[in-house]
């Protein structure tokens, strides 16, 4: 009988700490989402005025990265505003050897058209991928 109850006081507790966690859990994912004004997507998401093709020009190569061959993909978060400004740049994946911060620094000094819901011009965060390849 002693048993029976244990298990029962046991199985409330759990449930308790499961339904505290969603309940926790939840509010933090909504803290995060209202701190974050940057939306994941937009109806016409931002472009590089000039389209990539126009960042890439930007790149200069890194010495340290031509003398070791490096080449590959890097990914980038772009985060641009209502006006098309880029507010800020983080490395997603980096290849190192200099290539993150040139590539970086040509993202910065772009311009892109904003992101938009509608007609409406939103704030946006986006990916870009940027290769860097020998030629």
């Amino acid at each position: 009988m002693k048993l029976k109850n244990l298990s029962y006081v046991l199985s409330v507790f759990i449930l308790v700490l499961s339904i505290s966690f969603i309940v926790q859990s939840k509010s933090e994912l909504t803290k995060h989402l209202q701190e974050d004004p940057y939306a994941a997507f937009a109806e016409t998401m931002p472009a590089p005025v000039g389209g990539l093709e126009a960042v890439i020009k930007r790149i200069v190569y890194p010495e340290m990265a031509k003398k070791v061959g490096l080449e590959g993909k890097m990914y980038l978060l772009v985060y641009v505003d209502e006006k098309g400004e880029v507010n800020d740049v983080k490395v997603i994946k980096g290849l190192g050897g200099g290539c993150d911060e040139a590539a970086e620094k040509a993202i910065k000094g772009s311009k892109f058209t904003p992101g938009k819901n509608g007609s409406v011009p939103v704030k946006v965060k986006l990916s870009l991928p940027i290769t860097f390849k020998m030629r």
